[in-house]
This record gives structure tokens, C-alpha cells and sequence, in this order.
């Protein structure tokens, strides 16, 4: 497997709320992104908690079984939710902070991945085919599941980035976990919203199905969202399962 994460404050905001990381063990790849919200440098904060939680839960896991990867995945969510919700229990400069999660466990012949918020997980199949594998936790998107709203007037509604469901905000939530098969040059994108709100599919199918290197991929992405605007900061992370090799 071939992997890259990088991270942009973008072009408006002074400072960068997103974090991620990429761990390997073993035969396993670890990939997360989490987009940080809250006043001040809260989101910021946020964001780091969960990631270092999820850093820490890794160190002791035991990747030899793929079985257990859907409960670890949904066990550390739930970790790093409660060491959110706590330190901004404890800390009232930090009330409201939050921070949204998708990580994934990439496998040479599967992945399993889990989500809370409205950062993403994009599946890109044989450079021809790309599918969102994730559904957002957004009012906007329950309005569009409700069929009260449609999809062309969810992407310019004012609520847009409204969540219904995050980590830290409440003492308990829930992840989304799902696992995929996939194989050899299929290709696994998680992002932040600040690069899903501002580049279509199509231009994310493009960039990733081309012959450039899986940095220039990921420079490419970036700079997109940032010709778009760059109104938010910009999280992308690859994993490439080229010709299944192991990590």
C-alpha cells in the first residue's frame, strides 16, 4: 500500500483545526482524519485529543485478527469521544468543543471504517469509479434523506455544516463503522469537509486516476479546494492498494 496524508490551513482561516495521522503494524494501515470545531483554539484542541487517543489505542492493538477491526474502531471512537467531552468538562474555555472522526483499517484485501460527523471516505474503484462510503451526520443530510430537501439544494443550503452528530458535544454518541472488500488499485480518500464542500466528484476521480505520484495527488486535491476559495481548512488522506502490496 502507498499512503500520504497532508493537511492545509487553507485561504481564509489564521490557524488549522484538522489533524490526522497514518499508522502501520503488521499487515494493517491505520488512516484518520478529524476536523476540529469550537471557539477560540477548542477545535483545534479537539481534534488533537481524538487523534492522540486513537495513537494510543493503537499502540496496544493487536491487528492479527481482522474480525476485531469493526468493535476497535467502534470501541477508540467512543474512547476519544469521552476524553473530549471530559477536558471540556473540566476546562469552561473549551465548552461546545467537538471535533468530527473517519478513520479507517485498510487490509490488502479489505478495509473497515468508521465515521462520526460529516468528514468523508471516498472509494475509487479500477481509476474509473468513485463512491462516497460514508454518510454524513448533518441536518442538511437528514433533510435530504427525509426527502425534504434535494441533493442540488442541500450543497448551497445556510445549515450546510449544521452536525447531528459529533465527538466530544455529548457524553455518548455513536460511529458509523461499515467494512468493504476491495483489491489491487482500488483507492481509499478520507477528507475533511473542506475539501468534500469545494471539489466535485468528477474533479476528485480526475486527480486520483491520474498517473501522478500519490503526493502529487494529494498537493493537486489541496490546491483545488484552495482555487475554490480555500474558505476552510483542508484535510486529505490516501491509502492506494497498488497491486496489493503489503504495507
Amino acid at each position: 500500500m502507498n499512503v500520504i496524508f497532508q493537511t492545509d490551513p487553507g485561504r481564509v482561516r489564521d490557524h488549522n483545526e484538522d489533524n490526522g495521522t497514518v499508522l502501520v503494524k503488521e499487515q494493517a494501515v491505520l488512516a484518520v482524519i478529524a476536523d476540529g470545531m469550537g471557539g477560540h483554539l477548542a477545535g483545534e484542541e479537539a481534534s488533537a485529543l481524538a487523534v492522540e487517543t486513537i495513537k494510543e489505542a493503537w499502540e496496544s492493538y493487536d491487528p492479527g485478527d481482522p474480525t476485531e477491526d469493526p468493535r476497535w474502531l467502534e470501541e477508540t471512537a467512543m474512547k476519544a469521544n469521552q476524553v473530549i467531552y471530559n477536558h471540556a468538562e473540566s476546562h469552561s474555555e473549551c465548552k461546545g468543543m467537538g471535533t468530527t472522526l473517519v478513520m479507517a483499517i485498510c487490509r490488502t484485501d479489505c478495509l473497515t471504517i468508521a465515521h462520526v460527523g460529516d468528514s468523508r471516505g471516498y472509494l475509487v474503484i479500477d481509476h474509473e469509479t468513485i463512491k462516497q462510503i460514508t454518510d454524513d451526520h448533518s441536518l442538511v443530510n437528514q433533510l435530504v434523506k427525509a426527502g425534504q430537501l434535494s441533493e442540488e439544494d442541500a450543497d448551497h443550503h445556510p445549515r450546510k455544516n449544521v452536525l447531528i452528530r459529533a465527538l466530544g458535544t455529548d457524553i455518548h454518541t455513536e460511529a458509523d463503522v461499515r467494512r468493504i472488500e476491495w483489491q489491487a488499485h482500488h483507492c481509499l480518500l478520507l477528507c475533511s469537509d473542506g475539501l468534500s464542500d469545494f471539489v466535485d466528484k468528477s474533479t476528485l476521480l480526475s486527480i486520483i486516476s491520474s498517473n501522478h505520484s500519490i503526493e502529487q495527488k494529494a498537493t493537486e486535491l489541496i490546491e483545488c479546494a484552495n482555487n475554490a476559495g480555500g474558505y476552510d481548512n483542508i484535510s486529505v488522506l490516501l491509502v492506494m492498494n497498488e497491486d496489493g502490496e503489503q504495507p
